[in-house]
């Protein structure tokens, strides 16, 4: 019979990095003077040996640990409870030697060693105490969870426990939720871990878990100190080696795994990030590089994040994770199969209305069944099992109104209150001219003159008067785009173009569209061609206008996949992350706060890395501007990106759609008052400013306290130096001395994670599931470019015909319209901003108490918004067939509802 294993001495904290196994990750340097222990146990049914006078005893009956040779007659006896959260793949596929070796340490009652460590040194000795050891056994468990306990007998003299210590004794890891320590005078010590724990079989080194009081660096209690500062070295790595899944290390790399060289020359892709393409970093994942071009990466099958940053096993098995892949990976194959020609457009528009009605037959997909219950909304049953049914849900902006999209003033509406709302400007020059070099790209003049807009606001005012009177308003993609053209023109099925689109804002606070400018630059031996297209009334005119209104969809599109969407929220979040796990210990106030707001991001960038933005993934081969499309999110990035401008009143200011005004709401008045996006933005903005205001103020109540604290600062020189290294020089950077600069900092940070994300994000399949509303490519010329008979002819017999053909492919559009289903979904386990508290937060009344008000801002934030859309003064929100505005409400159920504001960018 098996004999319980013991260790033959006490622990001292020092195992937390037992050096005879090198560090494997990170940048920095291990200390030599770190203490080094053997990990070997022997096999004894009680074992105890002496040290200091103190000894450790096991006991395999009821698993007690005391520490003899101490007085146990004031000792207290406390109890350990663990909840772990079992692996689903462990249920599903632990069915070997593995297996059976961990059932046998169930029954033996050694599933996890604890150690308790001592928040205090030893007052004697002035060193750290000797921890208190037990094995924690299972005493109960479903398919939800299990709990493990164990008992100690804790003298008196041991002080507060200030952490523990685990160590994973089975062959694979396991989901630790939380420990509570029962039996203390002062109430239950709890323990917040929400984390995975290795085996000790892949690494020898034992996980360190604070209790839920956060110290800042300066008031960290003495035996803790060193096990702070510890656990940032292994979190930071030292930058060598391959990524193994099980490690939690955060580096940083450039974004150099983007293309496949290796599999085909056409794959290769620039680096982003260095002197030829400034971009934020990603995480290091230590991958091998490709052999035909060294500075690539070799892309896997799967990507590395750091352990504590992938979906729960609920998420994954439930929704986001899995449902994204199973999109990517059977759904979409299966789809490219069922069309014969990858460039065949939709003859009719009655075609485009059978998605909705009849759907696609697709071959039959394996583990169909699998499929389908995964993805509910868009598979549905055939009879006979042999095929799969592709039938999209009607969006409901569609469902509202057929013919929505087809409206020009639906079409300014959205600039507003659609899923772009972070592009429109204000016009404050005039005549618009061009940035660009004339002598690569052409005259720099507008070709939108003042006598054309003045005829289009005849009977209003002038174009001056416009200007002054802040009337006039811009899409402006002309230089972004421009330099593109002509290599985007050289891909096969797709055209470009620079443009402008202006607007006037009526009265009522409407916007009205006055002119479309396209413009294409010196390109082959041809000279620059630009044209200006306005509403009419005559049917040629009126259809060049509609075929310029697509292509400037298709401008908006990208630029909204690939900045307002990617760069400003998943891309520039990344380093955010990456910092505050290697500078703020997990016992930091600020690494407690920002940490829902980081949840499950770079879990979900990294999927983004492998399938959606990646040589020929979804956003390439559907999106404008085709292969170039990171490149020129590299560009907006470079020319256009100021972590000042990411808070949303900056952000407006810096638009000309708000001006600072202390006696205004939210201290701003907005150019256009009825702009719902900043309107319940901003009331978001002031709920979550005020939240952080009363956290901050707690642990900081003076500059003194921001200046002093060795992590915060360097947290702050690690995200301007490191993450966003390419700007490190950029003079608009806030400096991190005062209280008010971090709350500053921390809210712009957190609102780009909620706010800014979910506005972008959760109505991309109500504005564009019906993607006649938002083409993300047009694949022909306008007919009045080039002198083309042919082609004029052809427009002027079947003028809806040649609009279809510009319009996505059906493979493009209904692959792009699975992804947004799939990307606009809320997971059943969606946390919300402000929905519920963080375990720290309830160790002091204060914080408890502000987080409350907090919460009960953000509920009437949801009763305002409702309010907002019935009221029909607001006509950018309600009225006929008018999907009213709520992105922005809190609070939401699951599924694609076009509302909640998650606390994280977790899709």
């Amino acid at each position: 019979m098996l004999k319980p294993q013991v260790h033959h001495q006490t622990s001292s904290i020092g195992t937390l990095l037992p050096l005879h196994r090198p560090f494997l990750h990170g940048t920095a340097t291990v200390p030599s003077s770190l203490p080094i222990i053997s990990s070997n146990l022997k096999l004894s049914s009680f074992n105890k040996t002496k040290k200091n006078g103190k000894r450790v005893a096991f006991f395999s009956g009821n698993i007690r640990a005391s520490i003899a040779g101490a007085s146990t007659d004031k000792a207290i006896k406390v109890k350990a409870v663990v909840t772990v959260n079992p692996t689903v793949g462990g249920i599903l596929t632990n069915l070997g030697l593995d297996r059976g070796l961990d059932d046998i340490k169930d029954l033996l009652g050694q599933t996890l060693l604890l150690e308790l460590v001592s928040a205090q040194l030893d007052r004697k000795t002035g060193l750290e105490k000797e921890t208190i050891q037990g094995y924690a056994h299972r005493v109960k468990g479903d398919k939800t969870e299990a709990k493990y306990e164990a008992e100690f007998t804790i003298p008196v003299d041991f002080g507060e426990v200030g952490a523990v210590l685990v160590e994973n004794e089975h062959h694979k890891e396991m989901f630790l939720h939380n420990i509570v320590l029962d039996g203390f005078p002062n109430g239950p010590v709890d323990v917040n871990c929400e984390s995975w724990v290795h085996s000790k079989y892949d690494n020898p080194q034992k996980r360190v878990f604070f209790t839920n009081k956060s110290y800042l660096p300066s008031n960290t209690p003495s035996g803790l100190r060193r096990l702070r500062e510890e656990e940032l070295v292994i979190l930071r790595g030292n930058g060598q080696g391959e990524r193994k899944t099980f490690e939690r290390i955060y580096d940083y790399d450039v974004y150099n795994d983007l293309g496949d060289p290796d599999t085909n020359p056409s794959k290769k892709r620039p680096v982003l990030g260095g002197k030829e393409f400034k971009y934020p970093r990603r995480c290091r994942t230590g991958r091998e590089r490709c052999k035909t071009d060294p500075n690539s990466e070799v892309r896997s099958s799967s990507v590395y994040v750091p352990r504590d940053e992938c979906f729960s096993e609920v998420k994954q098995l439930t929704f986001s994770a899995k449902t994204v892949y199973s999109v990517l990976h059977a759904v979409l194959p299966s789809l490219e199969t069922a069309f014969v020609d990858a460039d065949l457009g939709f003859p009719y528009f009655t075609a485009i209305d059978q998605l909705f009605n009849e759907g696609i037959n697709l071959p039959a997909l394996q583990k169909q069944g699998f499929w389908r219950d995964l993805l509910p909304r868009l598979l549905k049953a055939i009879s006979d099992g042999s095929e799969s049914l592709l039938r999209f849900e009607t969006p409901e902006t569609m469902d509202r109104d057929k013919f929505f999209w087809f409206r020009d003033e639906e079409f300014a509406r959205q600039t507003l209150a659609g899923l772009n709302p972070y592009s429109l400007q204000l016009v404050t020059e005039w005549p618009l001219k061009s940035k660009l070099d004339p002598e690569i790209y052409g005259p720099a003049e507008s070709a939108i003159t003042t006598e054309m807009i003045e005829r289009e606001i005849k009977g209003f005012m002038s174009v001056e008067e416009a200007i002054k009177q802040k009337k006039l308003f811009i899409l402006d993609y002309h230089d972004l785009l421009l330099p593109y053209v002509k290599k985007v023109r050289e891909l096969k099925g797709t055209t470009l173009y620079g443009s402008r689109t202006l607007f006037f804002l009526n009265p009522d606070d409407t916007l009205r569209p006055l002119a479309i400018e396209l413009t294409r630059p010196l390109i082959n031996g041809k000279p620059q061609w630009k044209e200006v297209f306005t509403p009419s009334w005559h049917s040629t005119s009126v259809w060049l206008w509609r075929l310029a209104k697509a292509h400037v969809l298709a401008h908006d599109g990208g630029y909204h996949q690939l900045v307002s969407h990617w760069l400003r929220t998943h891309c520039c979040t990344e380093p955010y992350i990456i910092a505050t796990n290697r500078q703020l210990s997990r016992m930091h106030p600020i690494y407690r706060l920002l940490h829902p707001h980081f949840r499950y991001t770079m879990e979900i960038n990294a999927l983004a890395r492998e399938a959606l933005i990646n040589s020929e993934g979804i956003i390439e081969t559907s999106f404008t501007p085709g292969k170039y499309s990171m490149e020129v999110s590299a560009v907006a990035y470079d020319l256009q990106w100021r972590f000042d401008y990411q808070a949303l009143p900056a952000d407006l200011i810096s638009r000309g759609l708000a001006v600072e005004d202390p006696s205004a709401p939210h201290g701003l008045w907005l150019t256009i008052q009825d702009y719902p996006f900043a309107n319940d933005g901003l009331l978001l903005w002031d709920a979550l400013k005020q939240w952080f205001t009363d956290y901050v103020n707690h642990y900081y109540p003076d500059a003194s306290c921001v200046e002093s604290d060795k992590e915060l600062q360097a947290w702050w020189t690690e995200i301007r130096t490191v993450g966003h290294a390419d700007k490190k020089d950029e003079p608009w950077w806030p400096v991190l001395k005062t209280p008010e600069d971090l709350i500053h900092i921390i809210t712009t940070m957190a609102w780009v994670a909620s706010g800014h994300h979910a506005a972008v994000n959760f109505g991309q399949y109500a504005y564009g599931g019906y993607f006649p509303n938002r083409p993300t490519i047009a694949r022909i010329k306008m007919p009045t470019e080039d002198e083309d008979e042919e082609l004029w002819k052809f427009f002027s017999a079947k003028p809806e015909v040649l609009l279809l053909q510009c319009f996505p492919s059906q493979i493009q559009a209904t692959r792009v319209m699975a992804i947004l289903d799939v990307l606009s979904n809320h997971s059943p386990d969606e946390e919300y901003l402000g929905d519920k508290t963080e375990p720290a937060w309830n160790e002091i009344p204060a914080i408890k108490g502000a987080f409350e008000r907090f919460n009960g801002r953000l509920k009437e934030i949801e009763g305002k918004i409702d309010e907002r859309n019935g009221d029909k003064c607001f006509k950018n929100r309600t009225g006929v067939g008018i999907l009213p505005y709520e992105l922005l409400k809190p609070f939401s159920e699951s599924g694609v509802t076009g509302k909640g504001v998650p606390y994280s960018i977790s899709i």
